[in-house]
């Protein structure tokens, strides 16, 4: 009966989470993975069996495929070995540093020093397709496929495999005996079919930086030591004959003493990846949630770490109560926070997050992860080409949550998210940025990389609600959610949202902010005033034009507000400052460098005049913003 009660949450969730993407004539592939592994926790080694059912949704005859072999990335001399010695500010978990014989500092990619039975790597030992021994060529992390029957538009095949795979040291997100003492953390650790969509093939080899996967069900046993007790994405079907924390309440689980190994059953519908990690040490906690999902926490029994992961887990609660209600209804059963990896990474329906850590950074880290589920799991955009949908959106959305969850109240700052502007004019100043669109591989370096993809990503939102309103912003996530859920939406789905939403026209927004490097400046240049009449001149100095709202502050301490439209908006938005006064201008186009107005002070002395007094706008020169008379 318990096994039909969790086939029955299995399938009644991959019923709701149909996508309904309202593009027409939108597809996506579909797979279908069955998985049994059997790891030796010695020699951390694996090897399995994989049957894949793969349903080309696609106007194309498909004559090839690719899979990812991403632990292959774990030898010396692969591609991300080769980054991490030609990148300016190599990842500083991925290096070792040392002083060279100049006496000048030396860094050397750790990937380059591991010995043979510490890489990690993937090997296919046989693949067919509906029974036919098939033509492979691994090329780095990618293995390309000629298949032995073209596979046509609307139909399906069968690929069945078996493949062996070693467990690397821990480098970079998944690997073995982390330094925190975790003994498995299992992120792209099987074969994985590449994506193939609109834009073609996505077999883009593992360098370092972020996936994008085929959507599916997967069904995966593991077996492995018994002491080691798993968290993974998906639902256990066999909770009461493993235990170790899942078994139903009143349910005693005893193993016979004979039996070295556990075979654990996962039942993940409708995802596009699955992670585990696991360890003997594991404490396993189980919260429930809003919706009655269940939250497991797996952490290492490390008395210096107990006391945080117990109080992480009401936060987590809160948490996912937050981004139900500001973003859409989590839809799964399940989510697991594992401790693994080497700092937060997101996974179907789980997180592998590094554990010793302050509270507020064990909260910080699972809020950001967690939201990731919502930006990247559920709204499945292309995370190597664009990179900023899910780390910028997951970063405002969970900075925004720990705000409101932990009462953060920044008394300094009138944007609350002034962090995040200033590491954007950081970058602006340091030069070098490339635009948004830049694939995630191309980066010249980290640096840009990671300001770009989480902090001007993040600014994206944050600079939206300044352009249409705090409103219309979160109408635009909701709405975002609720039609592009479980499919793979472009940025262009995101900007086509946002216009449905306010009625606003977009697209100069989406293309100067996140296809070029186009900046927005704009200043006072001068305020003249001549008895009761005040003549402004506005200028604007950077290439990306933006409205504008300016608020005149008079010696009396009144104020009133003015609306400069940006004509390409071909809209104007309501009074952000619904207590003062707003009068609407003609709109301000883009080729006029200066405007000028002129308005009645009706015998009032101007005090200041300033420019955005939200600081939303992502002005990258203040300093001519305001101007005191």
């Amino acid at each position: 009966m318990k096994k039909f009660l969790l086939l029955l949450i299995a399938v009644s969730t991959a019923g709701y989470a149909q996508h309904k993407n309202p593009n027409p004539g939108y597809w996506q592939q579909h797979v279908d993975y069955k998985m049994d592994v059997t790891m030796d926790v010695e020699k951390f080694q694996y090897s399995g069996t994989q049957e894949l059912v793969y349903t080309n949704n696609s106007n194309d005859t498909l004559k090839k495929v690719f899979y990812h072999l991403y632990f292959n990335a774990f030898q010396p001399g692969s591609e991300m070995d080769a980054r991490l010695t030609s990148i300016s500010d190599p990842d500083s978990r991925m290096v070792k540093s040392f002083k060279g014989p100049d006496g000048k500092d030396k860094k050397q990619s750790k990937i380059s020093e591991l010995k043979p039975n510490e890489t990690g790597f993937l090997k296919v030992d046989e693949l067919k397709q509906n029974g036919v021994l098939l033509k492979t060529k691994v090329v780095g992390t990618i293995l390309e496929v000629e298949l032995a029957q073209p596979l046509l538009p609307k139909s399906k095949t069968t690929f069945s495999m078996k493949f062996n795979g070693q467990v690397p040291v821990m480098v970079r997100r998944a690997g073995r005996n982390s330094d925190e003492g975790v003994a498995l953390s299992m992120t792209q650790w099987y074969p994985k079919m590449a994506e193939f969509d609109f834009e073609g093939w996505h077999a883009d080899p593992y360098i370092g930086r972020e996936f994008h996967g085929v959507w599916g069900n997967f069904d995966v046993k593991l077996t492995l030591d018994k002491k080691y007790t798993v968290g993974a994405s998906g639902y256990l079907q066999n909770k009461n004959e493993i235990g170790h924390g899942y078994e139903d309440q009143g349910v005693k689980v005893e193993v016979p003493k004979k039996q070295k190994t556990l075979t654990w059953h996962f039942v993940a519908p409708n995802v596009h990846d699955f992670a585990w990690g696991a360890d003997p040490d594991f404490i396993h906690d189980k919260v429930m949630g809003p919706n009655n999902v269940e939250l497991h926490f797996f952490y290492k029994n490390d008395a210096s770490i107990k006391e945080n992961w117990k109080k992480l887990q009401p936060e987590t609660v809160k948490l996912l109560e937050f981004f139900n209600k500001n973003i859409g209804e989590y839809p799964y059963k399940q989510y697991s926070v594992i401790q693994g990896g080497d700092g937060g990474m997101e996974y179907a329906m789980c997180t592998l997050i590094t554990g010793k850590r302050s509270l507020p950074s064990l909260i910080g880290v699972t809020a950001h992860e967690l939201a990731h589920m919502w930006f990247q799991h559920l709204l499945a955009t292309n995370e190597s080409k664009h990179g900023w949908m899910d780390e910028g959106f997951t970063s405002f959305i969970s900075d925004f949550a720990v705000n409101k969850i932990m009462d953060k109240k920044n008394q300094e700052d009138a944007n609350p998210f002034q962090s995040m502007y200033n590491n954007y004019n950081y970058m602006v100043k340091m030069g070098g940025e490339q635009p948004l669109s830049t694939h995630a591989d191309r980066f010249d370096d980290n640096m840009n990389y990671g300001i770009s993809a989480y902090t001007k990503g993040a600014v994206f939102i944050t600079q939206l609600a300044y352009v249409i309103g705090w409103d219309n912003t979160f109408k635009t996530l909701q709405r975002f959610y609720s039609d592009y859920r479980f499919s793979h939406p472009t940025p262009n789905d995101f900007k086509r949202t946002a216009e449905r939403v306010s009625g606003a026209v977009l697209d100069w927004y989406l293309v100067d902010w996140t296809q070029t490097v186009n900046t927005i400046d704009y200043g006072i240049k001068n305020v003249d005033v001549k008895g009761n009449e005040a003549n402004i001149t506005l200028e604007r100095i950077g290439r990306m034009s933006m409205p504008i709202d300016l608020v005149v502050v008079y010696s009396d301490d009144s104020s009133e507000s003015f609306y400069i439209p940006n004509t390409l908006m071909r809209w104007s938005k309501d009074n952000p400052y619904p207590n003062i006064k707003r009068t609407v201008l003609k709109g301000w186009d883009w080729a006029y460098p200066t405007f000028d107005f002129k308005f009645d002070t009706k015998g009032k002395k101007i005090k200041a005049v300033v420019i955005d007094p939200s600081q939303l706008m992502a002005d990258v020169d203040q300093a001519n913003n305001s101007k005191e008379l």
